[in-house]
């Protein structure tokens, strides 16, 4: 087999590959003795089948299976022999002769490649990253403390309405035939404020007159309150009145050890000041992951600034992201093309830097951040200390899904990159307050 490459050219160049019947002959006599061994068709003993009868059925598909083999073999031989970093996929050469199974022996095949060009991606001294240390305060216990308290409260029958009190009972149209047993509201999220202050201090018992129109937002929860239509709702200008049968009052949990029990479990905190200090040590960890997001995030533009003048081999990129996505249109691939590019940018600078940091991303590196994501998202739902078993089944179950998995290894392979920064760019640490680091993602 004969393979010879041209000079590349702004980036670009062709494989050229010439394959002889030595170089495939031997693979295909050997399938079609297999094929032969197999056959079976009418009139024959199975494996007695005419070799002449198994060629003309199988001959040509046999022998571009072996040619497809033998090319794809050679072109990845030729690029790791040749240390090319490859972009993208060879795409077949506009100008490579056909190829005649039934007529030729010989068989020229040409291929389009494009490389990435020569960069330098690591950051050193003169690069500055900063690292940010976010002062947790006492007001930021307070209010996690009061949260932990609200989440674990009590709802309570009380007599008589005050501020963020639920209201239940009979809804009566005045001038209509509309009623609605057991309706159920919030004055404090009515948009009408003077409506909401008809509910102020009424006890239970007793009948309010107000205007369900002007009280709320929209149709959807008029409708919702007095059990009609979104249609009614829409031309819907009555007086209603509201005879008050329940007031519900939500009741912030007391700071006990029942309160700690519920939020830690089993080691739970012995006394407020403990519990605070737990707490306070959580916030501590969040805002740790936080600061790390951001210092990723500035990393992350350091390294993109060093890649941002790279030339790039447009036309070919463009080319074989039309050959692979078969339902992209020219128009979209133009609206998205200088983030493709990004992407690659990124993705190729990311190989570098794991080859110069010596960087591998582990089973177990993924497992446990796949765990840390789970436990954010229970935390987002107000589930803040799950069982390790459960975050650990939760988290296999997550990668088995293959985008999952593919973003998860990412994510700790650049985790991995922006902590090796830390040893070689110019690190200046900084303390700065919760709002004030808020306002540098504005």
């Amino acid at each position: 087999m004969k393979i010879e490459q041209s000079e590349l050219k702004n980036l670009t160049g062709v494989i050229t590959l010439t394959i002889e019947p030595a170089d495939y002959q031997e693979e295909v006599n050997k399938q079609l003795k297999e094929v032969r061994h197999k056959a079976q068709m009418p009139g024959f003993r199975p494996g007695m089948v005419p070799a002449g009868l198994v060629k003309k059925m199988y001959g040509k598909g046999i022998l571009a299976d072996v040619l497809n083999k033998k090319v794809g073999e050679s072109m990845q031989k030729h690029i790791e022999d040749n240390k090319l970093q490859i972009l993208g996929d060879p795409l077949p050469s506009e100008n490579a002769p056909k190829i005649d199974l039934d007529n030729e022996d010989t068989f020229t095949f040409m291929f389009d490649i494009a490389v990435a060009p020569e960069f330098d991606a690591k950051l050193n001294g003169k690069n500055k990253l900063t690292e940010y240390e976010i002062e947790v305060t006492d007001e930021m216990v307070n209010n996690q403390v009061n949260s932990y308290a609200e989440r674990f409260g009590d709802y309570v029958q009380v007599e008589e309405v005050a501020e963020g009190d639920i209201v239940k009972g009979l809804a009566k149209q005045v001038d209509g035939e509309i009623v609605k047993e057991n309706a159920v509201l919030n004055p404090q999220y009515m948009k009408d404020k003077e409506q909401a202050k008809l509910f102020a201090g009424a006890k239970k018992g007793e009948t309010v007159t107000f205007n369900p129109a002007k009280a709320f937002d929209s149709e959807v929860e008029v409708s919702s309150l007095l059990g009609i239509t979104k249609e009614q709702a829409k031309d819907l200008k009555s007086d209603f009145t509201f005879e008050i049968q329940e007031i519900t009052r939500h009741t912030p949990a007391k700071i006990d050890s029942e309160l700690f029990a519920k939020v830690y479990g089993e080691n739970a905190p012995k006394d407020e000041a403990e519990f605070r200090a737990r707490v306070k040590a959580e916030i501590e960890a969040n805002m740790a992951e936080d600061s790390k997001y951001k210092f990723g995030l500035d990393a992350k533009e350091a390294i993109m600034k060093k890649m941002e003048k790279l030339e790039f081999p447009v036309d070919f990129l463009k080319r074989w992201v039309l050959a692979t996505n078969e339902k992209m249109t020219q128009e979209e691939l133009d609206k998205d093309f200088d983030k493709m590019l990004d992407e690659l940018k990124w993705h190729l600078a990311k190989d570098q830097l794991m080859k110069e940091y010596n960087i591998d991303v582990q089973k177990e590196d993924v497992e446990a951040y796949a765990k840390e994501v789970a436990r954010m998202q229970f935390m987002q739902y107000g589930l803040m200390h799950v069982d390790d078993q459960y975050l650990t089944n939760y988290a296999n179950e997550m990668l088995k899904q293959e985008n999952q998995l593919r973003g998860i290894v990412e994510r700790v392979a650049e985790n991995k990159i922006y902590d090796a920064l830390k040893g070689v760019a110019k690190i200046e640490k900084k303390q700065i307050s919760h709002a004030d680091f808020g306002k540098l993602f504005a």
